[in-house]
């Protein structure tokens, strides 16, 4: 299994990168190979300088690269080159089995839709976000950024796309699927999410168990997919952050808040297109480099794009 990583993307590349990929290296198989996509002299004086041991690493040399504040699309016209774009062509001419960056997330999903393409019958792809509650199982949130607008006939793609993850990835038969909104009533909600419920309860391809509050997240099992947009779901995960670093700093030891820190799944699949795409944290360090490196792995091992593009054709 060969795994790409974009060598430039993230606020503390190279270090963390280089670091994450060595802190992966030592877990990992050695019929699995972690390849480092971007600028070889870059590679080599940081690791020189930092007395690294980046021997073992293949390297896919490019001069170009996605800063975090560049223009998404200005990038994919001017940067064709860039190891954030470069490695999902690898991943497309399979070179690559599975990719991944914590950089420019925009751009990513630029590259995504470009490069890659949608499975054929998705919409719009989505990023899924694992969120923990206090009975020690994992529910799946998606969407988590991409789609801050979705529509019904989306939301309701996403229940799919949730379910067979949930299935490959958590290891539930039958995942019970719920649309988040602000009451659990048929009726609550405003149009989107009316008009999505009204789909989604009568899909015969998932088990949809109506709507779910925010206040149950987290501390209720009765959902293993929660189904929103993305403007709503990227600010409940940023929610989920907060709420770790006021744990942290009030020392409160318990392993379940542990569960909070994204620096321990490292980064979030994007789910429906073509091949296996895996985005992190800009603000990932080494450990959370190192995770989503390894969630990469869990994906490609899965056959999570297989899967999807098998009930999309059904």
């Amino acid at each position: 299994m060969n795994i790409g990583i974009d060598i430039m993307g993230g606020d503390f590349a190279p270090g963390s990168i280089i670091g994450g990929a060595i802190l992966a290296r030592e877990c990992l198989p050695v019929d699995t190979e972690i390849i480092l996509v971007g600028n070889q002299d870059v590679i080599v004086r940081y690791s020189e300088e930092h007395q690294l041991d980046v021997s073992g690493f293949s390297i896919i040399h490019t001069l170009d690269s996605v800063g975090m504040e560049d223009h998404p699309l200005k990038a994919f016209k001017e940067k064709p080159r860039a190891g954030l774009f470069l490695g999902q062509r690898l991943l497309t001419d399979g070179s690559l089995d599975g990719f991944c960056s914590a950089g420019n997330t925009g751009a990513m999903m630029v590259g995504a839709m470009q490069i890659i393409t949608s499975i054929p019958g998705i919409i719009r792809p989505a990023i899924a976000a694992t969120i923990p509650n206090v009975e020690g199982t994992n529910s799946l949130l998606l969407d988590v950024g991409l789609n801050p607008d979705a529509r019904p006939d989306v939301l309701y793609q996403y229940g799919s796309i949730g379910t067979i993850y949930s299935n490959l990835v958590h290891g539930i038969v039958e995942p019970a699927v719920a649309l988040l909104n602000v009451g659990i009533e048929e009726s609550k909600g405003n149009m989107v999410t009316r008009s999505a419920y009204q789909l989604m309860k009568e899909s015969s391809t998932y088990n949809f168990i109506g709507n779910i509050e925010a206040n149950e997240m987290f501390v209720s099992t009765r959902a293993d997919v929660i189904v929103t947009d993305g403007f709503i779901g990227n600010i409940m995960l940023k929610q989920a952050e907060a709420f770790y670093k006021v744990v942290s700093r009030k020392k409160i030891g318990n392993g379940y808040f542990e569960m909070f820190n994204f620096e321990n799944f490292g980064g979030a699949p994007v789910l429906g297109v073509n091949a296996p795409l895996v985005i992190g944290h800009g603000i990932s360090n080494d450990k959370a480099i190192k995770n989503m490196l390894l969630h990469t792995v869990d994906v490609v091992g899965a056959g999570l794009v297989k899967r999807i593009k098998e009930e999309m054709k059904r």
